[in-house]
């Protein structure tokens, strides 16, 4: 076998294009008998054996005949041999063009409208008068194998019954042996592809009940949009196949995520969710059983529990809720799947798999499938292989494909990471049986993507309401007089005396009789609850199935002594050789420790390190969050001598700490954030954490942010602790580098601006953050920063958290904190009040100013330099949203006398003053007028030089004390 592996290593760097398998089973018949393969190749392993290097074994004409091998006598016996060697090697180049470009003339559209690649001339590759094969006939003698006699035609026809039938295969761009030989192993050995008579009476039940699904929602809500699968239904066994595969090699937790076309019927075939919850969501008179404003029922996800029937295994399926934002969900699919693996200790996606399901318009289309795929094989993202179904109906919404995308297929966008695109027409059950097998054991072998192209049709329009013939008359003409596929099964497997008409008819009897007993049984339902859809319960995070939280938030201080300890250790190095100006901030750390006092990056790094000590798994993700856009963080250091020798402090602090995961992502928004809002749902008791390079550069991501983020409790009852850490701040570095675009989030927070909360005592803070959709804060301490951190933990509940962080003040003197303001007992401050000379006089004041962000330490300077720090106060709001009522009413009541002015850094249709404006009157009972000082309205964020900018600043100073 070595030697015959070896002959064969070195005839393929001869036979450019051969099939090796086949060269290894030539030498090793020749091994056995010389006499058993044709005299060419007894010439050629004669001389390789005999040292004779590959190319010099045989030589192309002329110079052939002047080389005679030892096995050969005279020249005319060797012309006779380079004749039949010539041949053959383009026979084996025909070969391997089928390899290569047989998906190109492949069987696939069950319409026969569309060729496979929208190009409908033949590949060169495939033409016979391509290759140096003169006359040779079909039926003539080529060369011997084993004895056998192969024929020209013979060959065409293996090689034609594996790539160019049912099923396109592409794989040869796969830059990896093995993988392209087992592929090969999959599709070429005759009759490889056929199922057994159980297998095709699986999916042939499997077929039925996904049609006859849609059958039924058809027949009884014949004016609803459900997004139908009719013209896919392959999809149903298709999953199913993947699910039984993955699930006999150790799979136990399935992650998907799909769009609306099919949903219903995935949830109710695959997934299994009970059929009279699924008929309610078609009634329009049940009223809403829980808060949230819901969302329509082709959105919902759900997580079930139940017994595979194929292996009998006990498996858990989740269907991630999703907007119509199509492929929006692909990431956060991922992130859910790489947070379970994590919490399972499941490092080569042994136990939980991703399957994502693609329409083929979006799936050429969305950029962010490319982000997705891009975080495939990245060490703290991939989830070690997804397999993808791309639903081909072959048109999107009303757009012909050869108008909608520039590349032959609609899956090109997978040969980015080299996954294998297997094309399958959706018509041929057992084709589609047989490639959603191989996918599914490719994933598990080899742990990287792969994807299924069903080629299918649509038979209704965009939905069940469209009219498709306006745009495309032709095609559904031909979709009118096509059969469905389980019509089409079913009688090819009458015709094979596997199914009977009396089997037929019961096991239609049975589903329909199934379907309406659940259509009574829903009827008695008299309310929609939302919480039966839940893609990511956490259990025993509540206290009871219905949701009640116990509204006590645990204390955010942390013992001087865990303080200490932390920050030593961050300012350690441990054995590296660290650069030199790293030693300094080092040093610079250890001495802030000693004096008690923290900067921006301590107050971050204690946070974190004391929740790990408390067991709570920390990760922060991001483009450069290692070391931090500004250089402030240095969490990985790295070893000036030795390449890819890091030490994480923080993961070095205990014994019996929990994991940090501090990760640079790819340079990508949209699709690392969704990755980190997939990682947080999966587990209320971690803290994870997306900082964006540039605030700025958060609205690359604007879909995440608005239709998951703000709004994913509301729709979907899914609550998330993610915190977006975005830096923000006017530096003078022109408009896209100085503004997060806070107005945006503040503009989707739920709260009224024209309502003073009802009661301020008690559990109000608390209460008030759990009726928020998301907190929105803007610190000016590092103190600040450690609680409000700490506080996604300690509270009953998850809210997403939207930080924006500063620039400047990472390294600003004023903007440090004492270990006093961490201690047991302390807490996040919602308003830091003004403490100086007009807090002692308030009622002589005549100005206070209410200011969020780094733009404080700014006006207090020049209040200090213009000597009225006793006509002036100053207060910042730390939480902007939910707005702290209580405390500014509190502030303004005790300056009875004083004017009020918001003041802002940012222009006037930006910033905090919209949402900030209208609830500072409402907190003086709309008794006081509220100023404006800060930037004109622009267009820009901020201006481009740097000039403007110091005009602009100091504008605003002069305006804040204008009149005093």
């Amino acid at each position: 076998k070595q030697q015959a592996t070896a002959a064969a290593a070195k005839a393929e760097s001869f036979l450019s294009g051969s099939n090796t398998l086949y060269v290894e089973e030539m030498y090793e018949s020749w091994l056995q008998d010389p006499n058993s393969v044709h005299k060419s190749w007894d010439v050629y392993f004669r001389n390789v054996n005999a040292g004779a290097p590959p190319g010099q074994a045989y030589q192309s004409p002329p110079s052939f005949s002047s080389f005679t091998p030892p096995a050969v006598q005279g020249p005319d016996q060797a012309g006779q041999v380079s004749d039949v060697v010539d041949k053959h090697l383009s026979v084996q180049s025909l070969i391997r063009g089928y390899q290569i470009r047989g998906h190109s003339v492949a069987q696939l559209d069950p319409l026969g409208i569309l060729d496979a690649d929208l190009d409908s001339t033949t590949p060169p590759e495939l033409m016979l008068n391509s290759y140096d094969l003169g006359m040779l006939h079909f039926n003539v003698l080529l060369f011997a194998v084993n004895s056998q006699e192969t024929m020209l035609s013979i060959i065409l026809y293996l090689v034609q019954n594996s790539y160019c039938r049912s099923i396109g295969v592409e794989y040869m761009f796969i830059n990896n042996y093995e993988q392209c030989n087992w592929i090969r192993q999959q599709f070429e050995p005759p009759g490889v592809t056929q199922l057994t008579d159980n297998e095709k009476r699986l999916a042939w039940e499997r077929l039925l009940r996904s049609t006859k699904f849609e059958d039924f929602l058809a027949k009884k809500w014949t004016s609803e949009k459900r997004f139908g699968l009719e013209g896919c239904e392959m999809l149903i066994p298709g999953l199913k196949t993947i699910i039984d595969c993955a699930s006999e090699n150790g799979v136990n937790s399935f992650v998907l995520g799909m769009p609306h076309r099919g949903r219903l019927n995935v949830l109710a075939n695959v997934i299994r969710k009970e059929l009279d919850q699924l008929f309610c969501q078609f009634d329009s008179n049940l009223r809403k059983g829980d808060e949230g404003s819901g969302d329509v029922k082709y959105h919902l996800g759900m997580s079930h529990q139940r017994i595979n029937h194929v292996t009998n295994k006990l498996i858990n399926l989740s269907l991630c809720a999703n907007p119509s934002h199509l492929e929006a969900v692909d990431p956060v699919v991922q992130g859910k799947t790489k947070a379970e693996q994590f919490y399972l200790d499941d490092g080569n996606g042994e136990k939980v798999m991703s399957i994502l399901m693609h329409g083929d318009a979006a799936f050429s289309g969305q950029g962010v499938v490319y982000e997705t795929f891009h975080l495939s094989d990245l060490p703290d993202y991939t989830t070690h292989g997804t397999i993808h179904v791309v639903v081909n109906n072959q048109i999107g919404f009303t757009t012909d494909p050869r108008h909608s995308r520039s590349s032959p297929y609609c899956t090109d966008v997978a040969m980015v990471v080299r996954a294998p695109i297997f094309h399958v027409n959706a018509d041929d059950v057992e084709a589609v049986v047989h490639v959603c097998k191989v996918a599914a054991e490719w994933r598990m072998k080899f742990r990287k993507d792969v994807v299924i192209d069903l080629v299918c049709y649509r038979r209704n329009g965009h939905n069940e309401m469209d009219e498709p013939m306006f745009t495309q008359p032709l095609m559904y003409q031909k979709i009118r007089n096509h059969p469905n596929v389980f019509k089409i099964y079913t009688d090819k497997l009458k015709q094979e005396g596997l199914v009977k008409q009396s089997d037929i008819d019961n096991k239609l009897n049975e589903y329909e009789q199934i379907c309406e007993t659940s259509l009574e049984s829903s009827k008695e339902i008299s309310e929609l609850n939302f919480r039966h859809w839940l893609d990511s319960p956490w259990k025993g995070f509540f206290q009871d199935v219905h949701g009640t939280v116990d509204l006590k938030m645990a204390d955010t201080g942390v013992s001087e002594d865990v303080l200490q300890h932390i920050g030593k250790v961050f300012s350690q190095n441990a054995d590296l050789t660290i650069h030199s100006g790293l030693r300094r901030v080092m040093k610079a750390r250890e001495e802030l420790v000693g004096n008690r006092v923290i900067d921006w990056a301590l107050g971050e790094a204690l946070a974190i390190g004391s929740l790990l000590k408390e067991g709570t798994h920390v990760r922060l993700s991001g483009q450069d969050v290692e070391r931090g856009t500004f250089s402030h963080r240095h969490h990985v250091l790295h070893d000036q001598k030795m390449d890819k020798k890091v030490y994480v402090p923080l993961n070095d602090l205990y014994p019996k700490q929990a994991s940090y995961t501090v990760c640079n992502s790819s340079l990508s928004e949209y699709g690392v954030l969704g990755f980190e809002l997939g990682y947080s749902m999966t587990n209320p008791n971690s803290l994870v954490c997306w900082e964006a390079q540039f605030g700025d550069f958060n609205n690359t991501a604007q879909c995440i942010i608005d239709q998951f983020i703000s709004s994913g409790q509301a729709k979907w009852i899914r609550m998330s602790g993610l915190v977006l850490l975005l830096p923000h701040g006017y530096e003078g570095m022109g408009p896209e580098h100085s503004s997060a675009r806070p107005e945006r989030f503040l503009q989707m927070q739920n709260d009224d601006p024209d309502h003073f909360p009802e009661s301020i005592t008690g559990d109000f803070v608390v209460r008030q953050l759990q009726d928020a959709n998301w907190i929105i804060a803007n610190c000016t301490t590092p103190a600040n920063l450690f609680h409000i951190l700490r506080r996604q933990i300690a509270l009953p509940f998850r809210k997403p958290l939207i930080i924006f962080t500063p620039k400047s003040l990472l390294r600003h003197p004023l903007a440090r904190s004492s270990f006093d303001e961490m201690l047991p007992g302390t807490e996040f401050q919602r308003i830091i009040p003004e403490n100086g000379p007009a807090a002692q006089n308030p009622e002589k004041c005549r100005r206070i100013i209410f200011c969020t962000g780094k733009v404080y330490y700014e006006i207090l300077k020049e209040r200090s330099d213009r000597g009225l720090v006793e006509d002036v106060a100053i207060t910042r709001i730390e939480q902007i949203a939910p707005f702290p009522f209580d405390l500014v009413q509190a502030e303004m009541n005790k300056y009875p006398n004083a004017g009020i002015h918001w003041l802002q850094e940012e222009h006037k249709n930006m910033g905090f003053y919209d949402y900030c404006k209208p609830r500072l009157r409402t907190a003086c009972s709309w008794t006081r007028r509220i100023h404006y000082t800060g930037r004109k309205p622009e267009s820009a964020a901020a201006a481009g030089s740097k000039a403007e900018h110091l005009k602009q600043q100091k504008s605003l100073y002069d305006d804040a004390f204008r009149k005093l």
